[in-house]
């Protein structure tokens, strides 16, 4: 059984390193595919293309999530420490996220400290959850009756108050498929915020920390 762990996580590493490339592609792919079919709204033959694009990309996430399943070393443990991945596989305005191993990717190039990675990594996911969170709700509700978001524009500036959680009211979503888009908006939004104020509590704690028990200079007399 030990022999083989190594050999499993060889062949594990070699399918990510082969596949990761494919994923932001697929991401790329689905981002540009899904923004076309909501917006042009095409028909016919560029219709079956955007689809069939669509579908190719899922395939590629539903590949991705099965070989991972296969060679994981503890299937029980990865499949519950995976769960985001159903959820990428399910929910089509999470797929483009996969584009953040990219964000990752250029700011180690760039030798960006870990916190820049993180608030960079943090604001890009804040934008592309909402700009295909954004398409979803106009393309459930833009012929529902009696709907609030039937513009691009009322779709964008319904979810930049909702990923703020500032939500005004005055849009929201009353279709199925438009409240499973503003639920993931939701709760993305408090993920990220959660993150970005982690970053910066522990950015004011490090600089306390190295500052001791001296109040800086521009404080003195406070």
């Amino acid at each position: 059984m030990a022999q083989h762990k190594p050999e499993a996580a060889t062949r594990h590493q070699r399918w990510r390193a082969a596949l990761d490339p494919w994923l932001v592609v697929a991401s790329l792919i689905f981002l540009a595919a899904y923004t076309w079919r909501v917006l042009a709204q095409p028909a016919g033959l560029m219709l079956g293309i955007t689809s069939a694009a669509i579908m190719a990309t899922w395939l590629v996430f539903v590949a991705d999530y099965v070989m991972d399943l296969i060679l994981a070393d503890n299937r029980k443990r990865w499949f519950w420490t995976h769960l985001y991945k159903i959820a990428i596989i399910l929910i089509p305005p999470l797929r483009p996220i996969w584009l953040l191993r990219l964000v990752a990717v250029l700011n180690r190039a760039t030798g960006a400290a870990l916190r820049g990675r993180i608030v960079a990594i943090a604001a890009v996911a804040a934008l592309l959850v909402l700009w295909v969170s954004a398409l979803a709700v106009l393309e459930a509700e833009r012929y529902a009756p009696g709907a609030s978001i039937t513009t691009l524009g009322d779709a964008v500036w319904w979810a930049m108050v909702t990923i703020t959680t500032v939500g005004y009211g005055d849009l929201y979503p009353i279709t199925v498929q438009g409240r499973v888009a503003a639920t993931v908006l939701m709760l993305s939004g408090l993920v990220l915020l959660g993150v970005i104020t982690a970053t910066l509590s522990s950015y004011v704690i490090e600089r306390a920390r190295h500052a001791g028990q001296e109040p800086p200079e521009d404080d003195a007399g406070w």
